[in-house]
């Protein structure tokens, strides 16, 4: 009979890059500093690893990425890929590898090394057809249909959702600020984001998380072995995966105000976690803000807070540092950028930090649980993965 993995994994030792433009540090570079931060941490040496999980999108072909920069010695090590959600991918397979019993301790690492491609994010080819013709469309594009229709829908004035989403860059720069890691640590202004040049509108250039460099690491044990490593090791509550088959694309009836697969993974990790009233149990959360807009929707998917009622949620400070339910306590891929592989890694190390009272100036005063979440894709044909955690 299928089991919930609730408190069955603690991770016991994680370690972040520096996110952005890492022109100094190679793909390996990174990858041996976040690991060897996550083996310090947890207190042990690399041989003591006995299997390892990579998430990367753009880098490698298989373990041998991993392997060979971090020098296994002849151990299991398996890359994997999920769109954006790569680095919460390579987090749950060894979270199931250890709730299985197969292994002990594993490693969990992602990675991108995307500033020395050249990549910008624009522009992209979507699909293929039957006539040879390919759609050219850009990520941006695809989300500013998300803020225009969710504006269209819940009677917003272009002033007024366009305020509402420069709000919550404003919160993320401030959060960014304060965290050494961060790509962009500086405040912005609610004039500068309301007037920033216009990206896909009503995207503008502080609506749009940057492309960065980054890698981030988790060490994964047995909750009855975890507190051998240390005293405050953080348990896995909850992690859910929703796949959708694409029936947005096939549908006009669409309504392109939510992502209904945030939604239901939401329905799973909470029902795993035990969580009735998301709002109130869950003490923080870093979810998916590659675009201002996303953030909002994904703060009702979640259930965080009614539909249409994002922006007096937003307006009242409720997802603010001193807000009821903190987002994006480290600054978010809005201040991060998005190293695919590494990003669902970099959550759960702000989550990890913030349980053990270990962030710094961003603090919250104790936090009992934190919620990750990553979308892959765009709407209406996502990939989600949700994690909750807690001491």
């Amino acid at each position: 009979m299928a089991e919930s993995i609730k408190d069955k994994v603690a991770i016991v030792g994680m370690g972040c890059t520096k996110f952005g433009e890492n022109w100094q540090w190679s793909l390996e570079d990174m990858l041996i500093d976040a690991a060897y931060e996550a083996y310090e941490d947890a207190g042990i040496s690399p041989k003591d690893v006995q299997a390892v999980w990579g998430g990367t999108m753009w880098s490698g072909f298989t373990g041998q990425l991993f392997s060979v920069p971090l020098k296994t010695q002849y151990i299991p090590v398996t890359r994997v890929e999920n769109a954006c959600a790569t680095g919460s991918e390579a987090l749950r397979n060894a979270a199931y590898a250890v709730a299985a019993g197969v292994y002990d301790i594993v490693l969990a690492i992602g990675v991108e090394k995307l500033k020395d491609s050249g990549f910008s994010g624009l522009p992209q080819t979507v699909g293929g057809s039957t006539t040879g013709t390919e759609l050219q469309a850009t990520a941006p594009g695809n989300f500013a249909m998300l803020a225009t229709k969710y504006f269209d829908r819940y009677g917003l004035s272009p002033e007024k959702g366009k305020e509402m989403i420069s709000k919550i860059a404003v919160k993320n720069h401030h959060n960014g600020a304060l965290n050494p890691k961060a790509h962009f640590q500086r405040e912005i202004t609610l004039e500068q984001a309301m007037n920033a040049p216009i990206v896909a509108w009503p995207l503008g250039l502080y609506d749009c998380c940057g492309v960065s460099d980054g890698a981030a690491a988790a060490i994964l044990v047995r909750r009855d072995m975890a507190k051998k490593f240390r005293p405050d090791p953080v348990y896995l509550k909850a992690l859910a995966i929703s796949v959708g088959p694409g029936d947005g694309t096939m549908r006009q009836d669409f309504d392109y105000t939510h992502i209904e697969e945030t939604y239901r993974a939401g329905l799973v990790a909470y029902k795993d976690a035990g969580i009735t009233n998301p709002f109130k149990q869950i003490s923080m959360a870093e979810v998916h803000d590659c675009f201002t807009i996303t953030e909002a929707v994904i703060m009702e998917d979640l259930q965080f807070c009614p539909r249409g009622a994002v922006k007096e949620y937003i307006d009242s400070g409720a997802f603010t540092l001193e807000g009821e339910l903190p987002v994006q306590p480290d600054g978010g891929l809005k201040c991060f950028g998005h190293p695919i592989g590494a990003s669902g890694l970099r959550m759960m190390y702000e989550m990890y930090k913030q349980l053990q009272g270990k962030a710094g100036k961003r603090q919250l005063k104790n936090p009992e649980l934190g919620l990750t979440h990553n979308l892959g894709g765009r709407p209406p044909r996502c990939t989600i993965s949700t994690f909750i955690a807690g001491l």
